[in-house]
């Protein structure tokens, strides 16, 4: 083997010793083109992604003016527009503990309402999939964690700032909130019921009577009962519930059924889901 042979892995190892210790250092430095950048700038420039649905960039940009101006009315809007700009861009866990840390640093900021309502949404937005959530092949095993998360986040909105701009909104997101929950709970009676679960579907509707009164899933509640007490062999639990159902939802559908169920005869039962699907 010639000289010229041996010195090339010798020459090659003398260079990759060069690069590990060196490292890029011969390369040029990335520019960054926000370089410079004014806080105004850095906010502007920000406001005009965030409005063209470039959340990613906004983000980023919110981010730099937060760390470059950490002082000063941008920083504190950034930190505000941060939430939207998270919430928009699927992010849902950094959009909560933006608000958090906005709510917890500027509790006395004029428009930490604004934060408060967005921590409603974002859980709100979170629970979008409500026909898979409230009538799923399994309701039981369902966790309505989220839409529960967000009616507390907009009650505590309403009970902060009655007087908000966002507190009509949060309202009218609670009453359909409270609703859904409602549904879901008697979703899950009924998928007791049908299991043969009797004692269990009575206290889930019972629960519903208990903690979601004025919706419009009390009649079902009062249905499951009815056909939960006959079931357990209990009929003066069974005909106090098919009482209150006559006497206060005259027009229900389930009433021809459960008549029937009290006089003995086995007719097929409807369903409680919500929307009008059947579980």
């Amino acid at each position: 083997m010639s000289t010229q042979a041996l010195r090339r892995p010798l020459l090659l190892a003398v260079l990759l010793l060069m690069v590990n210790v060196f490292g890029c250092s011969w390369l040029p430095d990335q520019i960054d083109p926000t370089e410079g950048w004014s806080a105004s700038r850095f906010y502007n420039e920000a406001k005009e992604a965030l409005q063209g649905g470039n959340y990613q960039t906004a983000i980023e940009y919110f981010e730099k003016l937060q760390a470059r101006y950490p002082f000063g009315r941008y920083a504190q809007q950034a930190q505000l527009e941060l939430i939207y700009a998270y919430y928009k861009d699927n992010e849902p866990d950094s959009a909560i503990a933006a608000a958090d840390r906005f709510i917890r640093t500027f509790p006395r900021h004029p428009f930490v309402d604004y934060a408060y309502y967005m921590k409603g949404l974002v859980n709100y937005s979170r629970d979008a999939s409500l026909i898979n959530r409230v009538v799923p092949n399994d309701p039981a095993k369902t966790d309505p964690g989220t839409a529960k998360q967000s009616f507390d986040d907009f009650a505590e909105l309403v009970r902060k700032f009655p007087d908000s701009t966002y507190a009509e909104d949060a309202r009218q997101r609670m009453v359909f909130l409270h609703n859904n929950l409602a549904a879901y709970e008697v979703n899950v009676a009924d998928y007791y019921m049908r299991r043969g679960a009797y004692v269990a579907a009575a206290n889930r509707a019972k629960f519903v009577l208990e903690n979601y009164a004025r919706t419009e899933a009390v009649p079902d509640a009062l249905a499951v009962m009815t056909r939960a007490y006959v079931k357990l062999g209990l009929p003066d639990l069974a005909a106090d519930s098919m009482r209150v159902l006559r006497g206060n939802y005259p027009a229900s559908p389930h009433i021809p059924e459960l008549v029937a169920l009290l006089n003995g005869e086995e007719i097929e039962s409807s369903s409680f889901s919500l929307f009008g699907l059947s579980l």
